[in-house]
């Protein structure tokens, strides 16, 4: 059975490539074509291939690996010493048994990159994460290539985590609960209970994963997704993992701290094409237009649970801060019960039917795929995506 099994992978991987191939070959090129392979299965199987494909996707020319990098001066430069610090705590993005040597110098190629990029663009502020997604580019397509296709996306996908402030990567945080809450509304409302914010989820973001997952194929795996489709795809991504561990969640203390822990800590043997078709499913069922009202609602709260974070950060352990609020909240509510009747209410019929359907899989993406691809630019208006 195993190797029947083996033989079918085998031989849908030898028509992908095939696929991926004639997609590449007509002119002009059919970017629609290879955005499906990038999100269906296997994604686009090989670096090889990444290094034909990506580039596409984001519509960047080829013809950069015939342009010299420019040199950078890193003296004086603003970003240098905090990027210096990124990079040389990047060992563990480097394939292991790398040699020292060529470790270094990818290193150095990752520092160029980023100082270039934002040479380029004055109006990009560096964040600390930027470089896990940078030297992903890195790995896979080389100093040029990198640098072109990392600057279209830090002027596009990535654009609102390289704001002055964290406002508008709050705002994107905030679309989580919403999705979780369509689909299972017992783990939304367990942890709008334990008050866990969407924080745990800030690094799954603004490094698209990359800083969490252990194993590079997965990350490239990710990647493939993220690049042929909205921009608000890895959030999406990130409501299918919470929902994915609902038993982990609600067997949970409902209590701040250990709720965060819990889902900071991601699963590393996550079923990885099953989670991809859940959010492509996701973002088809409730796309961000839909979702718009509601993570403007949460605003309030995400931004002061970035507060307490960022005050337990420099002061305290996150823990004291985490449990002043639980019990400031209980406090409150007990206040308020005296002169109220709270009550719960189940929810409706339809919801269930949603969360049924919406959580029936698919390893392939079918029509999801269809419908991602066909919508990728729909539901982002301030976006110019790909021009």
């Amino acid at each position: 059975m195993e190797s029947k099994v083996t033989l079918d992978w085998d031989t849908r991987r030898k028509r992908k490539k095939a696929d991926i191939a004639q997609a590449l070959t007509v002119s002009p090129v059919d970017v629609a074509a290879l955005r499906r392979m990038a999100i269906s299965e296997g994604g686009l199987l090989t670096d090889e291939i990444r290094c034909q494909v990506w580039p596409r996707l984001l519509n960047v020319p080829l013809d950069v690996l015939d342009q010299e990098p420019e040199t950078v001066e890193r003296e004086n430069n603003k970003d240098y010493n905090q990027v210096l610090l990124d990079v040389q705590r990047s060992l563990r993005r480097f394939p292991p048994g790398m040699p020292d040597e060529q470790r270094e110098g990818l290193q150095e190629e990752l520092i160029d990159i980023i100082l270039r990029v934002l040479k380029r663009n004055p109006q990009l502020h560096y964040y600390q994460g930027y470089h896990d997604i940078v030297v992903t580019f890195l790995l896979v397509l080389g100093e040029r290539l990198a640098t072109a296709l990392v600057e279209k996306l830090s002027t596009h996908h990535l654009r609102d985590f390289m704001d002055p402030t964290m406002d508008n990567t709050k705002h994107i945080l905030n679309y989580l609960m919403p999705i979780i809450e369509r689909v299972n509304p017992e783990v939304h409302d367990f942890m709008e209970q334990a008050e866990v914010g969407t924080v745990f989820a800030l690094s799954w973001l603004i490094t698209w994963f990359g800083h969490v997952l252990s194993d590079f194929r997965h990350v490239v795996r990710l990647y493939d997704f993220f690049l042929a489709c909205h921009p608000l795809m890895p959030i999406y991504f990130a409501a299918v993992i919470v929902l994915y561990r609902e038993e982990e969640v609600l067997d949970c203390e409902c209590d701040m701290a250990m709720v965060h822990h819990l889902l900071s800590q991601i699963p590393q043997d996550l079923p990885y094409e099953t989670l991809i078709s859940r959010a492509g499913d996701l973002f088809v069922q409730f796309p961000p237009s839909e979702l718009a009202r509601e993570a403007v609602s949460h605003e309030s709260t995400a931004a002061s649970t970035f507060k307490d974070f960022d005050l337990a950060s420099t002061q305290q352990r996150p823990d004291s801060v985490l449990r002043r609020r639980r019990r400031q909240k209980q406090a409150a509510l007990e206040s308020s019960a005296v002169n109220s009747v709270v009550t719960v209410a189940r929810p409706s019929a339809a919801r269930r039917f949603v969360r049924l359907a919406v959580m029936g899989l698919t390893v392939a993406l079918g029509a999801a795929a269809l419908a991602v691809v066909n919508t990728a630019l729909e539901w982002a208006p301030k976006l110019d995506l790909f021009p």
